[in-house]
Order: C-alpha cells, then structure tokens, then sequence
C-alpha cells in the first residue's frame, strides 16, 4: 500500500515527511537499520540515545505501517522478529547522508566517521553506492 497526504494536514511534500518521521526517535530508528546494521528488537534498545520500549514499539509499528520498514520472522529463532528497510525506506539513502554531513558541518561534536566525510566530500556518488550495496546483502 502506499501512503499519501490525503488525511495529513496538508499535501505540502514537507508536511507528508513531518508526519513519516517527525519526532525525535523515528530517523534514529532508521539510522540503526541504514547505517549501524541493527536488526532486532533489543539491537535498537542498545543505542546510545537509551529509547524506552513503549516508544520503540510504538516507532516501529509506525514504521512498517507507513511501509519503510519490513518485520519477518527470525528463523534462527522464532521468538524474535528481524527487521529491514523496504525499498520505501532504502529511498530515504541520500537524504539521510546529506542530514549526516550536515550534522558534521555544524555540530562540532559530531561523531561522524573521518572516512564518511572524505569520502562523502571526494566522491558522494560512491558513499551512496557502498551503503546500497549493504541493502542486498
């Protein structure tokens, strides 16, 4: 299903964004699935911003939902839930690389890694394309 603007409070393009991933934990959510490799549950609990688990819950059930983010069964354990970036959320590539170099620009404390940097100010094309590679694996 795709979502649209249709029931938000306008069609403006930046509203419909606001209303995917307008707080503060749902692009940290799909920072850990782009860039950190995390896949479960309490993968996500281990970040270091500490996200409660009412409001992780609740941000990924929001996120598949909203079709950015697929949940499938574990197979190695069936108790557990494995969750990936849809191509909705893969889409959400270069944005998210331009919101980290940004951050890196004018947050002097950033953590950003040297080689992201370099890499995104030499050749961002080829950060892009090493990040989806990721995707298919």
């Amino acid at each position: 299903m795709t979502e649209n603007s249709k029931n938000l409070r306008s069609n403006c393009p930046i509203n419909f964004a606001v209303e995917t991933f307008g707080d503060k934990w749902t692009l940290l959510v799909i920072r850990d699935l782009m860039f950190k490799g995390k896949q479960h549950y309490s993968d996500f609990l281990a970040s270091d911003e500490k996200i409660s688990t009412n409001i992780l819950a609740d941000r990924l059930q929001k996120l598949e939902f909203k079709g950015v983010i697929f949940k499938s069964a574990d197979p190695e354990n069936a108790s557990k839930y494995i969750y990936s970036l849809t191509e909705k959320g893969q889409a959400l590539l270069p944005a998210m690389i331009e919101v980290t170099a940004w951050s890196a620009q004018y947050d002097s404390l950033t953590n950003t890694p040297t080689d992201f940097l370099n890499t995104y100010k030499s050749n961002k094309e080829q950060l892009i394309k090493m990040f989806k590679a990721q995707f298919e694996n």
